[in-house]
């Protein structure tokens, strides 16, 4: 018969040999080792969320910061005109007839014969200067006369015609222009400044944009950077009104908003 294999008492078996196992202490002493491992690894578990969490939430801060400043939301809304009613204007005067001037015929006199020498007479240093003065004077005004014709006065814009401004594209694409080439103002995105500012302008006879003036402002800073984005948009078609092109009131409202 085969020797069985004897296994060597452990340190508690060793101790507790004559004493009361079931009082507890043994059981204690048994599981000490494992308790001491669970609790280390709980510790070590502890210490290193307390590390690591002020570190990510660091960073997670941060990231969250980069992503407000980069995030810029420009709306823009109620583009419709004002839909009020406007008595088209008054046809033109018919212009005036032309009138010719007719001059009565004067009977020549009959005088005796003169001799060419007897009415020549020589022309003054002085009078010389003054008729060379006198010629200079009248090309001025002419010249000035010229200018004044050719810079004809704008007349006052309409509000509503019949045929609206368009911009190229439409409104989608005056949206588009305007939120790609507005910069948020540095000052007003520090102290968190938002708001809308409606600014209004002029689409000339030639579609450009003139008299460009806000209506409505919420800072100095937002209101020049509206002002600046709108002085920069391309040429509109113009509004017509009877066929032709007329200067027309246009109103954009800019809405300025931080994330």
């Amino acid at each position: 018969m085969a020797s069985e294999k004897q296994r060597a008492p452990s340190f508690d078996d060793i101790v507790f040999e004559i004493r009361n196992k079931d009082y507890g202490a043994y059981r204690l002493r048994k599981k000490y080792n494992r308790n001491i491992i669970i609790g280390i690894l709980i510790g070590v578990l502890i210490l290193g969320t307390i590390v690591i969490t002020p570190h990510l939430y660091a960073k997670a801060a941060e990231s969250k910061k980069k992503r407000e400043e980069r995030q810029v939301e420009m709306i823009m809304e109620n583009l419709d005109q004002p839909a009020e009613q406007v008595a088209p204007p008054p046809p033109p005067p018919p212009p005036p007839a032309e009138t010719v001037q007719q001059n009565r015929y004067v009977p020549p006199v009959v005088v005796d014969t003169v001799k060419p020498e007897d009415n020549v007479q020589l022309m003054t240093a002085d009078q010389a200067s003054t008729d060379v003065v006198n010629e200079e004077y009248i090309e001025a005004v002419e010249e000035v006369k010229e200018e004044v014709q050719e810079v004809e006065a704008e007349p006052e814009p309409f509000v509503v015609v019949e045929e609206m401004p368009m911009f190229p594209g439409g409104d989608p694409a005056l949206l588009a222009y305007i939120g790609e080439h507005t910069n948020y103002p540095e000052v007003a995105k520090e102290n968190n400044i938002q708001g809308r500012v409606i600014v209004r302008f002029c689409v000339t006879a030639k579609g450009s944009v003139s008299q460009i003036s806000v209506l409505k402002g919420v800072d100095p800073e937002l209101d020049k950077e509206a002002m600046r984005v709108v002085s920069t948009l391309p040429a509109f078609k113009p509004g017509k009104q009877g066929g032709k092109p007329v200067p027309v009131w246009y109103m954009v409202p800019i809405t300025f908003t931080l994330k």
